[in-house]
């Protein structure tokens, strides 16, 4: 469920990368990975192995930021299998793609959270608050580091904050 959580926060700005990148079908090979691991379509133990596949190499090939951004939402998305945690990865990179897509609106970042937390199901909603908070555990994508900082931790943060029973803004 959290695996079809975050392909859909990735995919909400997949327009960003294939606008910057429009030959390059690395990153909607990443969110269709997650989308067939979710769907029971492809087995655990190979989705594991591809974790996004190249949906990474497609963002550091990328001048765009907010295209980088995007693939590292597909990037994410796609580890779920690995780490349930990697959810928020996705949804906090989508984010940070949208903000960085419109640099003038200061509102970009929230309300891209908001769209998001529109996709939760309950059960994914129950799934993230059993999540550890943002910098919490020292171990796993949801240790302090890349994901804790800038806006990808303010969106994961402000997620965190309506999905976690006694989260901390």
């Amino acid at each position: 469920m959290l695996a079809a959580w975050a392909a859909g926060c990735a995919e909400g700005v997949l327009t960003a990368f294939e606008a910057a990148a429009p030959s390059d079908g690395r990153v909607r090979a990443a969110i269709d990975q997650a989308r067939a691991f979710a769907a029971g379509e492809l087995p655990v133990d190979e989705a594991i192995r591809r974790r996004g596949g190249q949906a990474g190499a497609a963002a550091r090939a990328v001048r765009d930021p907010a295209a980088r951004a995007a693939a590292y939402a597909a990037e994410q998305a796609a580890a779920v299998a690995h780490m349930g945690a990697h959810a928020l990865g996705a949804a906090g990179y989508a984010a940070k793609a949208a903000a960085l897509a419109a640099p003038d609106d200061d509102a970009a970042l929230a309300r891209a959270v908001d769209h998001q937390l529109g996709l939760l199901t309950d059960d994914a909603r129950r799934a993230l608050a059993a999540l550890p908070r943002l910098g919490e555990d020292r171990a796993g994508p949801l240790a302090p580091g890349r994901l804790s900082t800038g806006l990808v931790g303010a969106a994961i943060r402000l997620l965190q904050s309506h999905t976690h029973p006694d989260a901390r803004q």
